[in-house]
């Protein structure tokens, strides 16, 4: 392992030490580390830190500055060991960063994704892959969440989740429908015969029997896209594994809203749901989704006709 190598791994401790999570750090920075190597550097300078947050070529300008991000920070940590370190300025790589428009997928969409899933080998990738899909889409939990959960988070008697390390550093219970601890039990039997001596007490694993890797989950997700027949609606609206999030939210507040229910009165208990810090994070969906906005518009005139 190169200096460069055992750097970054110590840089990582640190700040996991810190509390960050830096799910996406590891890779990344491995990814810089053979890029230097590739370059034959053994000195970070901007110059190479542009080269290689501007790849590839063909992605979005908030990718790159997002790379060039994970390097600055990396590099402030390194200065302190090499002098001849360069932080790349603020400012070198700047993007607007616009919120994607979410994907709101509808059920045959799911279904098809899902479907396929029996396209996977082995047969255990296609079933960790088809249960992640499944719960993303009746959790709304994050996809790092997902990754995170351990089996003993599972109560399979009360039907509940716990969901630990959070985004905002909290835990919440999330009860599951029998049909969902159901499927988690048919995928917890086919895991276990496979590793009956686990190396991992992750709830979901890959083909190695670890813990999954956020990125090789978003690439599988990539082509299971690709093979259901799911197309972009436009260039800020794809599909992603975050979507199953915000179908989840989106479907629950279109219903409250058609039932005729106090949705302000009721929004608080999504937002625990959701695991959100305030439900002024939850309200982001009411603009977001123009029927959702269309509807609480509606409710507001109607509001002012019945109070005049």
């Amino acid at each position: 392992m190169t200096g460069l190598r055992l750097t970054i791994d110590d840089y990582l401790c640190v700040r996991w030490a810190l509390g960050y999570k830096l799910e996406d750090h590891g890779w990344l920075l491995a990814d810089f580390a053979s890029f230097m190597e590739a370059a034959g550097a053994t000195t970070v300078t901007s110059q190479l830190a542009l080269a290689w947050a501007t790849l590839p070529q063909d992605t979005l300008p908030s990718w790159w500055a997002a790379r060039l991000r994970v390097v600055r920070g990396f590099a402030r940590h390194l200065k302190a060991f090499d002098p001849a370190t360069e932080i790349p300025p603020v400012g070198l790589l700047t993007a607007r960063n616009r919120r994607a428009v979410p994907y709101l997928y509808s059920e045959a969409e799911v279904a098809a994704l899902m479907s396929a899933t029996a396209s996977l080998r082995p047969a255990l990738h296609a079933a960790t892959h088809r249960t992640l899909i499944g719960l993303l889409k009746v959790t709304g939990m994050r996809l790092g969440e997902a990754i995170r959960l351990d089996r003993s988070d599972l109560d399979p008697d009360e039907g509940v989740l716990t969901i630990r390390d959070t985004k905002f550093a909290k835990s919440r219970e999330v009860p599951l429908h029998a049909s969902t601890v159901e499927a988690l039990a048919e995928y917890a039997g086919l895991r276990d015969r496979h590793f009956p001596d686990p190396k991992t007490p992750s709830l979901l694993v890959s083909t190695a029997g670890k813990r999954l890797i956020s990125q090789n989950v978003e690439y599988v997700f990539a082509r299971l896209v690709r093979q259901a027949g799911l197309e972009p609606r436009s260039d800020r609206c794809r599909p992603r594994l975050h979507d199953f999030r915000h179908s989840l939210a989106v479907n629950i507040l279109l219903g409250w809203y058609r039932q005729g229910l106090d949705v302000e009165a009721h929004l608080p208990l999504l937002s625990t749901f959701l695991g959100h810090t305030r439900p002024a994070n939850t309200y982001w969906y009411l603009s977001a989704v123009p029927e959702l906005l269309a509807l609480a518009a509606e409710r507001r005139e109607q509001g002012w006709v019945v109070a005049s």
